[in-house]
């Protein structure tokens, strides 16, 4: 790397480069450490000498009272050490806050340049990363713009360093997210360069940062610069960004072409595959397909339509050679395996599972028209002695808890599950309320959404937003499960129980009339072979409803023993430890959040009846805190 970044480090005024020895400034003070101490060891250690210390080496320690002696008996604040220096600059560079209140008032410059690089105490904090200095120099006036003896100014350093949480407040208090540094550079492209993970560059491109911009000298965007790095994990975003992989530098080079000289195998790939989705290049009719993420995504929806009503059409097909059957099926087999590997696409896997369900349900529904409907049931019930009255006990039944599915489902599928929406105004306010009360950190903030996270919520990966109240992200309905849509999630699992059942029942009427065979008379495997043989598709159909009863059967009970049980979620529950306001022992878990049973479902379904009942709404959207009372139940205010 440093090879191929010689050619770029000749020109004045573009040195894109920070060495690691620069990154703290040295003192002939305390070898080895550097005049750099984030803890108190030194301090503990010589708690009962610290007397004979000089000024600097008790501000590097941050021992308050050898400092204000020294200041109290004359020692000048703003005078710098021999190598132009100030207490501040050290102050700052050790995070200690009092002291650096202390030398203000003593009217200390804030903005004083000093060190190697020519920086003031801010650019010195940011460096280290030490928001709550950052914060504190911003309010006695320190200036962020103001650039180093490298060009930095502080929103670049911050990004260089990937400091995430001082590049978002920085932004916040207004400084451009596209500033450009001495050299042309601009935070998203040292991020690209020198950060090789998702924040800082995640954090940028939600400020809706250029990415397209070119520096001033070399004209490399922030692509470029990630591939010069080999940086992966950001070319994926600024890829997924729409950033241009045609854009030129000055020497006429495209980031394809840096791939290429380095011989990036995946950044290649990655690169070609992006110009060909841009349509630069002239792909073939098959990578056209291929590129197009709507057909794709069609492709992925579609298939299991397909493969369920093949498997089960060639074992009804009327060939006694269960060879030819082999084959067709290992037709089927190499078919999916193509489909799978051209069009399927690990960015949308979440449509397969969606797909799986609605292929299972329109062809359970096709069997049970298409063969129930008429006289299977009629005659069924007859041989169990009911009233001959089928559509009413019957299909009437099905068809209610069809409506009540499909309504469900749909209000599952497309409902806002409880995302949580912020204006660019109040993101900014909320991260400048954040840093400056302390809290901005990842547990209560998100550092892709740029909002202040409520109690409950998760940032869904999938989805890539924040959800309030978040239960899990359903690939079955192709949607999060939140405090928007959990109801309806609900009622979607007990129809398609109920849905289900009515399938089960149904293929086992049309066994009885249509199979010369009983389960009383020749026992569980000679049944088994005879209903099988009698009606390969409705077997077929009668396995897949087995299936989806199995699985829906125990997603139904394990999230109503949370919600009635527990009065948690499932990401709670599997991650109960990572929360404070859960008491976790090794057998159970004591949630702010159950009220009882009978409460718990009450409040989840919103059961009023008739104002008899008033379930405690809560807008998770909004409900930052948990207070507890005395009782061992809580109380919820917004904050």
């Amino acid at each position: 790397m440093a090879d191929a970044m010689e050619e770029y480090e000749t020109e004045a005024g573009c040195v894109p480069v920070l060495h690691p020895e620069e990154m703290k400034p040295q003192t002939h003070h305390h070898s080895g450490s550097h005049g750099y101490s984030s803890d108190n060891t030194a301090r503990k250690s010589h708690v009962d000498d610290y007397s004979t210390w000089d000024i600097v080496k008790a501000t590097q320690y941050g021992i308050f009272e050898r400092c204000r002696e020294l200041v109290d008996a004359g020692y000048d604040v703003r005078q710098p050490d021999k190598e132009n220096v100030t207490l501040l600059h050290w102050a700052a560079i050790n995070n200690r806050i009092d002291l650096v209140k202390f030398y203000i008032s003593k009217s200390a410059v804030v903005d004083q340049l000093g060190g190697d690089l020519n920086s003031t105490p801010l650019h010195w904090a940011t460096r280290q990363g030490h928001l709550s200095m950052v914060v504190q120099l911003l309010k006695y006036g320190a200036d962020p713009s103001l650039i180093d003896g490298e060009g930095c100014s502080c929103v670049h350093l911050a990004a260089q360093f990937g400091h995430t949480s001082i590049v978002a407040y920085l932004i916040a208090k207004g400084q451009d997210v596209d500033m450009m540094d001495q050299n042309g550079m601009t935070p998203l492209m040292w991020a690209a360069y020198r950060t090789h993970s998702v924040d800082p560059t995640r954090l940028l491109l939600t400020f809706n940062v250029s990415v397209n911009l070119g520096d001033k000298y070399h004209k490399n965007t922030a692509l470029h610069w990630a591939v010069l790095a080999g940086n992966t994990t950001v070319i994926s975003l600024l890829l997924e960004a729409n950033s241009n992989v045609d854009a030129q530098n000055i020497k006429g080079e495209t980031p394809l072409d840096l791939a290429k000289q380095r011989k990036n195998v995946w950044m290649i790939n990655h690169l070609q595959e992006a110009r060909q989705a841009k349509g630069y290049d002239s792909p073939s009719y098959l990578k056209r397909l291929k590129i197009d993420k709507d057909f794709r995504q069609k492709v992925m929806l579609g298939t299991p339509f397909l493969v369920i009503w093949l498997v089960g059409f060639i074992a009804d097909l009327d060939v006694d050679s269960w060879l030819a059957k082999g084959l067709m099926y290992a037709a089927v087999w190499l078919a999916v395996q193509f489909l799978s590997k051209a069009f399927f696409d690990h960015s949308m896997h979440s449509a397969l599972p969606l797909g799986i369900y609605l292929a299972t349900k329109f062809w359970m529904y096709t069997t049970w028209f298409y063969w129930f409907w008429n006289d299977i049931l009629w005659e069924c019930v007859s041989l169990d002695g009911a009233a001959h009255l089928p559509f009413a006990t019957v299909h009437v039944p099905f068809l209610l808890n069809s409506v009540a599915l499909f309504y469900n489902f749909g209000k599952s599928w497309k409902s806002d599950p409880g995302i949580i929406k912020a204006s660019e105004e109040q993101k900014k306010k909320t991260i400048v309320e954040l840093a400056e009360t302390g809290s901005l950190d990842l547990s209560v903030f998100c550092s892709t959404c740029l909002i202040r996270k409520p109690i409950r919520s998760k940032h869904c990966a999938v989805c890539n937003r924040c959800i309030a109240k978040f239960d899990h992200h359903c690939p079955w309905v192709g949607n999060c499960v939140g405090s928007g849509n959990h109801r309806y999630f609900m009622g979607y699992l007990f129809f398609l129980l109920c849905m289900i059942c009515w399938m089960i029942y149904g293929c086992i009427c049309y066994w009885r009339i249509h199979c010369s065979t009983s389960y009383s008379q020749d026992g569980f495997w000679l049944y088994l072979t005879q209903i099988a043989s009698c009606s390969p598709w409705m077997f077929w159909m009668f396995l897949n409803s087995v299936f989806h009863f199995m699985w829906v059967a125990v997603l139904i009970l394990c999230q109503l023993y949370q919600i009635a049980g527990l009065g948690i979620t499932t990401n709670e529950r599997m991650n109960a430890r990572r929360y404070k306001h859960f008491k976790v022992t090794a057998t159970s878990i004591e949630s702010p959040f159950n009220h009882g049973c009978v409460r718990n479902l009450m409040d989840f379904f919103e059961v009023r009846c008739c104002g008899l009942i008033r379930p405690v709404a809560v807008d998770w959207t909004g409900q930052y805190t948990v207070d507890y009372d005395q009782t061992g139940g809580s109380g919820y205010q917004l904050v």
